[in-house]
């Protein structure tokens, strides 16, 4: 506990208990050592995944018997797991992990500890291992999480907790269901890790958990780096993030990697690699859909969006009227309108305000298939998508890109200028003044 800094002096820590021998273990030695620690043990959690019928109700009566032994508040959830689709161990996880973030919001404790030991994390290693993970899969069970998650026994043997309890006459309850072999994870438990304990190495549990702890120890030195090199290179896109292709494809694939799932979550291997490979393409111009993530090249730029984010992104960019003065929130930057005689600020674009503009109705509005106008320099009118493409302007931008109407004919757009027609020519008075900020500069 004291060497990952597991818990502070005036922490609240609830222990999360299933009945089985490491969590009944955790419980007491926690009680045990709260005073010492200068921490309070804030209750048990127990999460009822309804799997074992009766049992499983057992399991409950037990547990909430437990807490009122040692008389700390008793918080419980259920959770029909086996109803749903999908992997069972993968949902059993994500239901415990829900229940303990809501305990932790709603301020029940500051952190909650689970009895994970030596040999889950061996289990863990192994398993990983098996489907090919990478170092940050090697890593293992973590002993302290962003979440609020501590496990103070990974470098308790399962053997030592059943001691532990033996020594105290405590008693626990039995999980029929570790000893089902349909599961992964309980062929390695009791089969693999046993034959390899017998014919390579009795102490493979100790290897598995000193590579863990090395994986772990490179992955956060990584971590921080990773992020000050996010923050470099990487900008806020509309609902989502991107970088320069090139930037991606020049580093090291050591920290290329690294940074795809930084940006990206914990992606596969594969899929990792496939968006590398887009990065390296010489065309210019791809799509990946992965597991709910979707990463588009174009130009040279990639950008990672969550899925579902473009209705939303459309909503917020729906043509608005213009009333001037205005400022008007467009896809993460502001347009802005004044009439005067000089600009307020450096980067303003300068149009006409005397005559027909004077009474004009204006919107604001994205880019549509089809547009086009001459701007103020060229000699003839452009299509906008043909200044897109020379501009290297990213396809997802594209939609987002603010233009300024009054009736059919555009005035203004993005980096491409007033319209010829709008621009001002040194005539007298006051002149309309468009420029955009973003956070707060133009």
């Amino acid at each position: 506990m004291l060497r990952y800094s597991m818990l502070a002096p005036g922490d609240r820590v609830v222990a999360a208990v299933s009945g089985g021998p490491d969590s009944v273990c955790l419980f007491s030695v926690l009680c045990e050592l709260s005073v010492r620690l200068g921490v309070t043990v804030a209750g048990v959690a127990h999460l009822n995944h309804k799997l074992r019928g009766e049992a499983s109700e057992e399991d409950e009566r037990f547990v909430a018997a437990l807490a009122a032994k040692f008389d700390v508040p008793f918080f419980r959830e259920e959770a029909s797991v086996g109803k749903a689709g999908g992997n069972l161990e993968q949902r059993a996880r994500r239901a415990r992990l829900q229940f303990f973030s809501r305990l932790i919001r709603e301020g029940k404790a500051d952190r909650i500890a689970t009895g994970h030991t030596r040999d889950d994390q061996a289990e863990t290693v192994l398993f990983r291992l098996l489907r090919g993970s990478g170092l940050a899969g090697l890593a293992g069970i973590l002993p302290v999480t962003r979440e609020g998650l501590i496990r103070p026994f990974l470098n308790v043997s399962r053997a030592e907790v059943e001691a532990y309890l033996d020594a105290r006459a405590m008693s626990w309850r039995e999980d029929g269901s570790n000893q089902d072999r349909r599961f992964a994870r309980n062929r390695i438990r009791h089969e693999l890790l046993p034959q390899l304990a017998r014919e390579w190495n009795p102490e493979i549990a100790g290897v598995l958990g000193h590579v863990a702890d090395l994986a772990g120890e490179e992955e956060r030195w990584w971590r921080a780096k990773i992020a000050r090199l996010a923050n470099k290179l990487m900008v806020a896109s509309e609902g989502g993030f991107e970088l320069r292709a090139e930037d991606l494809a020049r580093l090291p694939k050591a920290v290329a990697r690294r940074l795809i799932r930084h940006a990206a979550g914990n992606l596969e291997f594969e899929h990792v690699e496939k968006v590398l490979d887009l990065a390296k393409n010489t065309r210019g111009s791809g799509c990946l859909e992965l597991l709910g993530l979707r990463v588009e090249r174009s130009f040279d730029w990639v950008r990672f969006t969550a899925g579902g984010r473009g209705p939303e992104l459309m909503n917020a960019t729906r043509p608005v009227s213009v009333e001037v003065p205005g400022r008007y929130r467009w896809a993460g930057s502001e347009v802005c309108f004044e009439v005067a005689e000089k600009p307020q600020r450096a980067g303003c674009v300068r149009l006409k305000w005397n005559g027909r503009l004077a009474a004009a109705r204006l919107e604001l509005r994205g880019w549509r298939a089809g547009d086009h106008y001459r701007p103020w320099g060229r000699l003839r009118d452009q299509k906008i998508q043909e200044m897109f493409q020379k501009a290297r302007i990213p396809s997802w931008k594209r939609g987002f890109w603010p233009i300024v109407t009054n009736g059919s004919k555009i005035l203004w757009v993005r980096e491409f200028g007033a319209a010829a027609e709008f621009a001002w020519e040194a005539e007298a008075g006051a002149s309309l003044w468009i420029w955009e900020e973003k956070n707060g500069e133009s």
